[in-house]
């Protein structure tokens, strides 16, 4: 055996070496090489005209493709309903709105107004059903009478007599009001006066007399130096009005409020109605003979 030998105590064994490994080097992998460009070409002007643009027509404006996208107008079949559908609904509104218009009228009349036009419309009601009634009388006169000749000639001069007092060439009497008007400022004039003979005519009245002028159809007021002119003739204060009617519609019709007394009180002019069971109504017109108009029977 052999034997190696131990060496002595403090003193150390040589260090081993180990070879140095070395790691093989990696090779990076090669970049390819830029290939070479040509010259770049050079940048199109900005007012070049663009691609698909030639020398065939001018380029579209934005206006001109709107108007080519909506004409012709393409609708489908449920849009043509709801259109339909659309216009009813509108000329309904349209309708009930020109019905409410119209109906809205008197809705933003005074009171006074109302009371005045409901009171002219009782008083026409009356005396159209009055009228029916003596209508209705004379038919069955006829009819009844034995003789029916005699029936038809009473029955026209009755006619002439009433046509008369509506033209102012036959005197009349009967139950109805007077109105005195007195003026001590001056400041009544001839359209107050005109307004009153309206509602008295409205309310009924068959004859008025006014300080002794008829009035008639044809009767027209006026202003004169110091006074109101009917006809042409200057009449002095104060105004007395004699009119022939049923005084339960007469003198209400110049008392509503805002009528011709609240308008004469206005102008501090003094107005007073008194009813009366006889009014004479005397004053005449004179008879006018027409120039070219004839009576078709003769």
């Amino acid at each position: 055996m052999s034997t190696h030998d131990i060496p002595p105590e403090g003193t150390h064994e040589p260090e081993r070496h180990e070879p140095e490994r070395h790691e093989p080097e990696r090779s990076e992998p090669k970049r390819p090489e830029p290939e070479q460009r040509g010259p770049e070409p050079e940048p199109q002007a900005e007012d070049a005209a663009p691609a698909g643009s030639g020398t065939d027509g001018p380029e579209e404006t934005g206006r001109q493709r709107l108007k080519a996208g909506l004409w012709p107008p393409k609708f489908s079949r449920a849009q043509l309903i709801v259109a339909l559908l659309l216009f009813v609904l509108g000329l309904g509104l349209a309708i009930q709105v020109r019905s409410h218009t119209e109906s809205s009228a008197l809705r933003g009349a005074r009171q006074e107004d109302l009371v005045r036009i409901l009171d002219e419309l009782d008083g026409r009601t009356q005396r159209l059903e009055d009228e029916k009634q003596r209508l209705d009388e004379q038919r069955r006169e006829l009819e009844s009478s034995s003789n029916q000749a005699e029936e038809a000639r009473r029955q026209t001069v009755e006619k002439e007599r009433q046509l008369g007092i509506l033209a102012g060439t036959v005197a009349a009497q009967g139950p109805g009001i007077t109105l005195k008007v007195s003026d001590s400022q001056g400041l009544v004039q001839s359209d107050m006066l005109l307004d009153a003979i309206q509602e008295l005519r409205a309310a009924g009245a068959e004859a008025i007399q006014v300080n002794g002028v008829r009035v008639v159809a044809d009767t027209y007021f006026s202003d004169e130096d110091g006074g109101v002119g009917i006809d042409g003739r200057k009449i002095a204060q104060p105004y007395e009005f004699k009119v022939i009617g049923k005084p339960q519609d007469l003198e209400p019709a110049l008392n509503i409020p805002g009528g011709v007394i609240q308008t004469l009180e206005k102008d501090q002019a003094t107005a007073t109605v008194v009813r009366s069971p006889k009014i004479v109504v005397d004053a005449l017109r004179q008879v006018k003979q027409p120039d070219y108009a004839r009576s078709s029977s003769s």
